[in-house]
């Protein structure tokens, strides 16, 4: 049994900043503003931006969204043309929970996706002090082989059912929802649950970082994608750290893999997607493949960190500061589920559009 730790006892203990793609270049039609939220949700800040800016919601471009109980950094973007005080106006917001930390003219919308990754810098209270010694050997491990590149709870909803709610209009058996953001959310649960469910087969057999014939392989290095076909040497390859098997999201332009990875896939995909078309999904996700490793980055771990009040009442309990870099679309809670049985503190339920992506 793991060592249980909790999360999220306060805001400053869960700090995300993002790592964006690119800086914005001082010129152009849109104005990016860089903010520090705390205990708020993207969706939160973007629509108090968009009313104090005076612009539609639409209008507002994100990367990614970020935790609500915690405290993190991110770029969103607002469209600027036509001059006038837009700058200066959003210099000064006063928006309850956010830090207006820089603002900066570019030449596109931001856009979903356009962030390298996160860095995380996270502490686990109510640590059983008698356990540290695992507890490192467990990030040491982590650190060299990585994580299972499982999706986490945020994608399935605050009730753990929008795989059931997704097949159900995806499937002609009830309406589906008429905001468009919760139908792609919906069925990225779907895609999520569908690629978890072959991630946990893999990981049982061992073979999440062993490729099998027919694997689809992603280059560690580059992002290129090829067909295994020398099961000996890509094996030799991915033990060095070189490839690494992917696992489907599922779309009706996703990629196939062929051989035995595809029969493996076809078996525990078929319950998910069983009368769903794929081709009238494609507006909600075309479908493309998804690493089965998580690379953790940057890894750096301690226990009870002076510069951290310790948990009221925690008598004989410590607790462990953690810092990591982690990519786009991978959760933090992901890595430290490989270390601890964890409790969120959070009480209130993620919304529908919240993730650590």
């Amino acid at each position: 049994m793991k060592p249980r730790g909790t999360i999220k006892s306060t805001p400053a203990d869960f700090q995300v900043d993002e790592i964006p793609a690119y800086e914005p270049s001082g010129e152009g039609s849109h104005l990016y503003l860089h903010l520090r939220k705390t205990n708020r949700t993207t969706d939160q800040v973007v629509a108090d931006v968009a009313r104090a800016l005076g612009i539609e919601r639409r209008g507002v471009g994100v990367a990614g969204v970020k935790d609500k109980v915690a405290v993190t950094t991110q770029w969103i973007s607002v469209p600027a043309e036509g001059g006038g005080d837009l700058d200066e106006r959003a210099r000064a917001l006063a928006i309850d929970g956010v830090d207006v930390l820089a603002v900066k003219r570019h030449g596109n919308k931001l856009k979903t996706g356009h962030l390298h990754g996160n860095r995380f810098a996270i502490v686990v209270r109510g640590v059983d002090p008698a356990r540290a010694a695992e507890i490192a050997a467990s990030f040491e491990r982590i650190a060299k082989e990585g994580v299972p590149n499982a999706f986490g709870a945020q994608r399935f909803g605050k009730h753990g059912d929008n795989v059931e709610r997704a097949r159900a209009w995806l499937t002609g058996s009830a309406r589906a929802p008429a905001d468009p953001r919760l139908r792609r959310f919906h069925f990225s649960a779907v895609q999520s649950a569908a690629f978890n469910a072959v991630l946990e087969e893999r990981v049982k057999d061992g073979s999440w970082i062993v490729p099998l014939h027919g694997d689809l392989l992603k280059k560690e290095e580059t992002g290129g994608m090829f067909v295994c076909t020398d099961v000996q040497q890509d094996r030799e390859r991915a033990a060095a750290g070189e490839v690494c098997p992917t696992g489907p999201i599922v779309g009706d332009k996703m990629r196939q893999p062929e051989a035995d990875a595809f029969d493996l896939e076809q078996r525990i995909v078929a319950p998910f997607i069983e009368g769903i078309d794929l081709r009238r999904a494609r507006s909600l996700g075309e479908g493309t493949r998804r690493a089965l490793r998580l690379r953790v980055s940057e890894l750096l771990h301690s226990s009870t960190n002076d510069e951290v009040a310790p948990t009221p009442g925690a008598v004989g309990q410590s607790y462990v500061s953690v810092r990591f870099v982690l990519p786009k679309g991978a959760y933090a809670t992901t890595v430290l589920s490989n270390v601890f049985d964890m409790i969120d503190a959070d009480r209130e339920p993620l919304s529908e559009n919240e993730t650590e992506e």
